[in-house]
């Protein structure tokens, strides 16, 4: 099966990575809609026109089913697109029922993008799960330029977001949810912040699995390790296309970028 995946960048690799442990037996293209990015600061029609011609792009690719890799784009189009096009449409959703079932009566953190958090999607679903009100929502746009330039060590990454966790009394927290694919790449820091004690959660999983169930697709649950160690490898295993706003990704310093945040992927996945 050839499946789809966009995002607004790179934040998506995230769930193409899990896609890679789970499902390493299928073929993929991954869209980066680099032109465009970040999403989390559009007006919702523009984000509809982006992802349409998007899926349009992976339909003619020979796409049998789209991910749309990014929570931004999910609260916003994931609707009209599923009424526009036949093939499965499957979407991001922050990850806000495991956390609330995991929290024991102590507080959830749900970050993501402005759009996200204001759009209803995400409202109806705390709306639903969260009986308790133990949720709390967090804006955190920068987080997305920051892992697009592989800041996720830096010291202005670290600083950012202690900031912007500063008026929080995070002992009362046990559950962070990461509500955009781009926020996985800082999860060192996070636990730095937090303390060992936090349990970190992504939708990106659950998305595959979800992926999978629809699709008649079966789990891969051997633990192997996926680390590149040169740029084309990121062309041969699993087999995938990527492009950047419908252009083909072949030149070695954006394979060595996918390299590199593939790789750091791997490194914060058990965190």
């Amino acid at each position: 099966m050839k499946i789809g995946l966009l995002d607004s960048g790179m934040g998506g690799l995230s769930v193409l990575h899990e896609a890679f442990h789970l499902l390493p037996d299928e073929e993929y293209i991954f869209y980066a809609d680099v032109d465009h990015v970040p999403y989390g600061t559009k007006k919702p029609e523009e984000i509809i026109s982006y992802t349409t011609d998007i899926v349009d792009f992976l339909i003619k690719q020979g796409s049998d089913v789209v991910i749309i890799a990014c929570n931004t784009a999910t609260s916003v189009a994931i609707e009209k697109l599923r009424k526009l096009y036949d093939i499965p449409i499957i979407g991001m959703e922050p990850a806000v029922k495991p956390a609330v079932h995991h929290s024991n009566s102590k507080r959830v953190l749900v970050m993501a993008t402005p759009v996200t958090i204001r759009e209803n999607k995400l409202k109806t679903l705390i709306d639903r799960v969260d009986t308790e009100h133990v949720c709390d929502l967090l804006p955190m746009p920068r987080l997305v330029s920051l892992a697009e330039n592989e800041m996720y060590e830096s010291h202005e990454a670290f600083d950012y977001i202690a900031s912007e966790l500063k008026p929080y009394d995070l002992s009362k927290y046990s559950e962070l949810v990461l509500g955009c694919t781009h926020f996985n790449y800082f999860k060192p820091i996070y636990r730095k912040i937090f303390g060992d004690e936090l349990e970190i959660i992504d939708g990106n999983n659950g998305t595959i699995r979800h992926l999978a169930e629809k699709c008649g697709l079966k789990i891969d649950r051997s633990e192997r390790e996926i680390f590149y160690k040169n740029p084309e490898d990121v062309l041969k295993y699993p087999k995938v296309s990527y492009f950047a706003s419908g252009r083909p990704i072949t030149d070695e310093k954006m394979l060595t970028h996918i390299k590199t945040l593939h790789n750091r992927l791997e490194e914060v996945r058990s965190i």
